[in-house]
């Protein structure tokens, strides 16, 4: 049976997703340097602590590579999603495309 949605679109969705969190990383990056920072301000209370902590455990649960979060959620669904995809049915989709649309003698 055909897949009746686009592979090919989905496939290109994942590309851009992956592009845009690309450019995202180096940000994040600065965030988690700045929280780690400014956890050594002198006489910082240790509630105010806690939340630079809780910063920098959201940007390495999101971007990964550390111990804890080798990958990174963002990166582990971006991997989940194209495996989602059947194998072959974005490169079908795009030859059908290149070829054009052709009427079955059959």
């Amino acid at each position: 049976m055909p897949i009746k949605w686009s592979a090919l679109r989905v496939s290109e969705a994942a590309d851009m997703i992956e592009e845009y969190f690309n450019q995202a990383v180096e940000p994040l990056e600065q965030i988690k340097v700045v929280a780690q920072e400014a956890r050594h301000i002198p006489n910082l209370p240790e509630y105010i602590s806690q939340y630079l902590v809780r910063i920098e455990g959201e940007v390495d649960r999101a971007i990964g590579g550390t111990s804890w979060e080798p990958v990174g959620r963002y990166r582990a669904n971006l991997e989940a999603l194209r495996k989602a995809i059947p194998d072959g049915a974005a490169e079908a989709e795009q030859e059908q495309a290149e070829r054009g649309a052709q009427m079955s003698l059959v």
